[in-house]
């Protein structure tokens, strides 16, 4: 059925205390068959994935975080973005970092600290955790040899391990994959900021994880 669900407090919720932590919807949502999951990077992108749900036609959920926008200035029309089609927001040489979400933000800011390090890292704003973008990850796999997935969702079961699951279909490609996000385990109270800095998905924490 064409069902619509706009799911807040996505990723960790900082003040809304530990059990409010929304750490679990990209895993169990990505068993459904026919599902489309959308991750907005920014308030803009929300608009046109909300625009872009009406239109569907079948099952689509798009999560976003707990928070203020980043103050972007809003179109006004809409966009339809193409299902299943994520985007390249930064090229780079060395490693691509595949991020979704309010995590796209963070891993553009943590490129530019891996640059002063020289490392070139390229970002992918997936945008689409369901379908994913099967093309460019290809693309993806057989250009870099490092990838890194960062998500504010659980490893298990979540789009880093769409990507995983995506990579052993295809003979050939056997890039290094690091899975980055929230740990198997319940989260504890916090700002958001102060959750993100101890689990590294704050721009430096992902920028030490890229390194290693």
């Amino acid at each position: 059925l064409h069902v619509v669900f706009a799911i807040d407090r996505g990723g960790l919720v900082g003040a809304d205390g530990p059990t409010h932590h929304g750490a679990y919807d990209l895993s169990y949502l990505r068993m459904i068959p026919h599902m489309v999951i959308m991750t907005p990077s920014d308030e803009q992108e929300l608009r046109d994935m909300l625009w872009t749900a009406v239109q569907h036609d079948g099952p689509v959920a798009f999560r976003y975080p707990r928070g203020n926008a980043s103050g972007l200035p809003l179109r006004t029309v809409f966009e339809t973005i193409p299902i299943g089609k994520g985007e390249m927001r930064r090229d780079g040489e060395d490693m691509a970092i595949l991020a979704v979400g309010n995590m796209v933000q963070n891993a553009l800011k943590a490129a530019e600290l891996l640059e002063n390090s020289g490392i070139h890292a390229a970002i992918c704003n997936m945008r689409f955790v369901k379908p994913l973008d099967t093309e460019l990850l290809e693309t993806l796999a057989r250009r870099f040899k490092y990838i890194l997935t960062v998500e504010d969702n659980a490893i298990i079961g979540g789009f880093g391990s769409g990507v995983a699951e995506f990579l052993t279909t295809v003979p050939g490609m056997q890039p290094v994959l690091r899975i980055h996000g929230l740990p198997d385990e319940y989260i504890e109270h916090g700002s958001q900021e102060d959750l993100h800095r101890s689990l590294n998905l704050d721009p430096l924490g992902i920028a030490r994880t890229a390194g290693e």
